[in-house]
């Protein structure tokens, strides 16, 4: 159930200890559930956030498993709009020399949930998606990857149809459910921020095999996680199962997580009203209420709208920037 806070949970905070932690840490352990805890020695919470398949590449046109093959690693270059991108498999970025036989035997399959990450972040940070999630068109864009797909727009990332490949690209329905998944976990930690009544966190830690892979920049722009300085966002890895590991190995640390978890007062998000506020302001990227003054120091956002019905508005916005705060 959506709101379950169970096992996992349980391993993740006995291998990360955030109730020994000095400073204010948040661990989120990045699953279809996203469990999430917030505190420090003084007090420690939980939640449990429905974010559903997406960050794992299902509901994703082009998504796949992060597996040989699938695009990992994503930028664009925001002048030309182009993109270039790493593959499991090849270490090789898509414009150096050598890449074609770096992928000979894997191809080129799909984008799994780091790819798509960095892709949206890419493509926010390149003037090509706006704040509410729009796509532009490539007349709003100065872009011929932009291209029209049903009543909507897709980025094209790579056409692989003349060698008998997939057509990669990202579409408005993938980025609505990245919003709706992101969106669903970010919530969960403001909550849980509102509970202990502060505005900021020390520290991020992503757990979960899939949050080892995750960009901490491009996490921010997309307003995954909450504003925070970007080397205080760390991965832990499999944390879930390190503390399993823990817990078999070492009995006293059995009695230990026993104390730890009746300590952790855990917060039901379905009942909380708060939360459905939070969600609708983290659908927008990163935020349409929340500030993110440190992510605003290290990036400039384009300030365009392609919700206009015309290329000409939305254009005139594409190179205007959210100024970077003092």
């Amino acid at each position: 159930m959506p709101g379950h806070v169970g096992a996992d949970a349980a391993a993740v905070a006995l291998s990360e200890a955030p109730d020994k932690s000095e400073d204010l840490v948040l661990v989120v352990d990045v699953g279809t559930n996203a469990e999430i805890l917030l505190g420090n020695k003084e007090k420690v919470l939980a939640c449990s956030s429905p974010t559903g398949p997406a960050f794992e590449g299902a509901q994703i046109s082009s998504g796949q498993r992060a597996a040989p093959g699938a695009i990992e690693r994503l930028e664009i270059n925001p002048e030309t709009k182009e993109p270039r991108f790493r593959v499991i498999g090849s270490e090789i970025w898509s414009d150096e020399e050598g890449f074609a036989e770096s992928i000979a035997t894997t191809g080129i399959t799909g984008i799994c949930g780091s790819g798509i990450i960095e892709a949206i972040a890419e493509m926010r940070l390149a003037g090509i998606l706006d704040a509410s999630g729009l796509i532009g068109s490539s007349e709003q864009t100065g872009t011929a990857r932009c291209i029209q797909d049903g009543r909507t727009n897709a980025y094209l990332i790579w056409d692989g149809s003349a060698e008998g490949g997939p057509t990669i690209t990202v579409t408005n329905p993938d980025i609505r459910a990245i919003q709706m998944a992101k969106a669903a976990l970010y919530s969960g930690a403001r909550l849980l921020m509102d509970k202990l009544e502060v505005s900021k966190v020390d520290r991020v830690v992503l757990a979960g095999a899939f949050g080892a892979h995750i960009s901490a920049k491009h996490a921010m722009v997309l307003g995954m996680i909450p504003d925070c300085e970007l080397d205080k966002v760390t991965s832990a890895g499999n944390a879930a199962g390190t503390g399993a590991r823990i817990a078999l190995l070492n009995t006293e640390a059995r009695s230990e997580i026993e104390e730890t978890v009746r300590n952790i007062e855990k917060i039901e998000t379905a009942v909380e009203s708060r939360f459905q506020e939070h969600f609708v302001n983290a659908s927008a990227i990163p935020n349409s209420a929340d500030p993110f003054p440190i992510l605003e120091s290290v990036v400039s956002l384009p300030e365009v709208n392609f919700n206009t019905g015309g290329g000409d508005a939305a254009t005139s916005g594409a190179g205007r920037r959210r100024r970077r705060r003092g």
